[in-house]
């Protein structure tokens, strides 16, 4: 596996718009009230801007594009706004990578922050494997935070 994880560009907005699209709509599967996914998930222009203003990221394996993400910094905090990967890619260790790579690619960050449905049990216990803690909830969203340990 030759993974990379590298900012997106507006010609991979149409491509990760597809693989953002089937891997929310899975959801169903675990919980989901219905196909419905975050803001945006579905949109090509959504995509497309979020690439425009550096956003956007997509996980290549030997080339092809297999999963995305979201990533906002702002004062030394990084939101991962999403993350995604082609249903056919689950269970591969590549949402472990991302998030692994995530925190490597930012080593000025200070905390990680996410949010995740209550509903999904999946994504509720990924993140807190990974040692992002809880920090509040509300009817549909469960809140995460990682801070970093500066060595």
């Amino acid at each position: 596996m030759s993974l990379q994880l590298v900012k997106a560009g507006t010609t991979d907005a149409l491509t990760l718009t597809g693989i953002s699209k089937r891997s929310f709509d899975s959801d169903i599967e675990v919980g989901a009230p219905s196909k419905i996914g975050p803001p945006g998930y579905m949109s090509v222009p959504f995509h497309t801007k979020m690439a425009r203003q550096g956003h956007l990221f997509k996980l290549t394996d030997e080339g092809l594009i297999v999963g995305g993400a979201l990533l906002f910094l702002q004062n030394n905090v990084l939101n991962i706004g999403r993350i995604f990967v082609a249903p056919e890619h689950f269970r591969k260790g590549y949402g472990l990578f991302i998030m692994q790579e995530v925190e490597k690619m930012f080593p000025e960050v200070k905390e990680f922050t996410l949010d995740t449905p209550a509903w999904n049990l999946r994504t509720n216990s990924f993140y807190s494997k990974l040692g992002y803690k809880e920090i509040k909830r509300d009817k549909e969203f469960v809140f995460y935070s990682k801070n970093r340990t500066l060595e």
